[in-house]
């Protein structure tokens, strides 16, 4: 995003969270962070400390020096959130930014913290008449109190099954499960992340994305793209971010005229259920019979050049720098 951004309209400000959780100022390098499988890229602490405004304040950003001494951007008209998982996708750090009144773009509170904990988004989904996969959640303590009557259960969903934990991102501690003697690791896994593990029936069917993007004149979807296991057991991290080999990431994909746009409604329909702002990518499953399943909704899905995000409202006839436009100017309309 770096280096898509239009330079002429925007000055940016690159602000950086260590993993202690320190705003630090950035450089303005888009080759620092490359995803890299043997090194992905850390926020290191410089030593800098980014001071936000403050309420009823000016909008200007400050940065303190390691020396103390402290050095003035002029006002911010705009966040860009660019964060994953935990305290940066589930509301949290929306949350922060609307106590000091700092305008961001993307989604608020709400819809983060329910796209972020799949268990509730599923329930909202089902509210709004779309059709989900069938499944359970599952808390650690009754893992851990009747492991017994959870396997029963898992049972009667049958083979394959999904198990993923309630609130993580990108596919982090989700594994297939083809046989009832590796539903145990595979919790081992997921309950590693969280405390709290969906248990999913596999759905067979086309695994379609589409994006959805809030512009001036309303919500609209994007041509669908469809993810294309030729080797991988299902679009893991790797396949996600580093280009794994085993997954083909196609966009737009070859569907009729009707079944893009049922695909796009549906999109369109599973936003507004969770009260969706500025974007999402909403993940769904195509069946033989023609049934559409959302699997999930992610309010900051990847912006990496492979990411079907971008790549399908390329596809679409939105660049990569105008779709990142777009996105700001939402927010500024907010």
């Amino acid at each position: 995003m770096l280096g898509a951004i239009d330079r002429d309209r925007y000055a940016v400000i690159p602000v950086g969270i260590t993993r202690e959780g320190a705003f630090v100022l950035e450089d303005d390098d888009p080759a620092k962070f490359p995803l890299d499988a043997a090194h992905l890229p850390e926020v290191a602490d410089n030593g800098t400390r980014v001071l936000w405004p403050e309420p009823g304040g000016d909008r200007t950003l400050r940065v303190v020096r390691p020396d103390g001494g402290t050095e003035s951007f002029g006002e911010i008209d705009i966040v860009l959130p660019i964060l994953h998982g935990p305290h940066g996708e589930d509301g949290t750090i929306q949350g922060y930014f609307d106590t000091l009144e700092v305008p961001y773009a993307g989604g608020g509170v709400l819809d983060s913290a329910l796209c972020m904990d799949k268990h509730f988004m599923k329930i909202a989904l089902r509210a709004a008449g779309l059709s989900v996969a069938a499944g359970l959640t599952v808390r650690a303590r009754q893992w851990e109190q009747d492991a017994a009557a959870v396997r029963a259960a898992a049972a009667e969903l049958g083979l394959p099954l999904f198990v993923k934990p309630a609130r993580a991102g990108s596919s982090v501690g989700v594994s297939k499960v083809e046989q009832p003697d590796e539903l145990d690791a595979a919790l081992a896994i997921a309950f590693a992340e969280d405390d709290k593990v969906l248990i999913e029936t596999g759905v067979v069917g086309r695994e379609i994305e589409v994006a959805v993007l809030e512009g001036a004149d309303g919500v609209r979807a994007s041509l669908p793209g469809e993810i294309v296991l030729t080797s991988r057991g299902f679009y893991d991290f790797e396949g996600k971010y580093l280009g794994g080999d085993g997954v083909d990431v196609v966009c737009p994909a070859e569907l009729a005229e009707s079944e893009i746009a049922a695909i796009q409604d549906a999109a369109i329909r599973a936003f507004e259920a969770v009260d969706g702002r500025g974007l999402a990518r909403v993940d769904m499953f195509l069946t033989p019979s023609g049934e559409l399943v959302v699997n999930e909704l992610n309010t900051m899905p990847g912006f990496t050049p492979i990411s079907m995000f971008p790549k399908c409202w390329v596809a679409s006839g939105l660049s990569y720098g105008d779709l990142i436009s777009e996105l700001i100017e939402a927010g500024l309309r907010r």
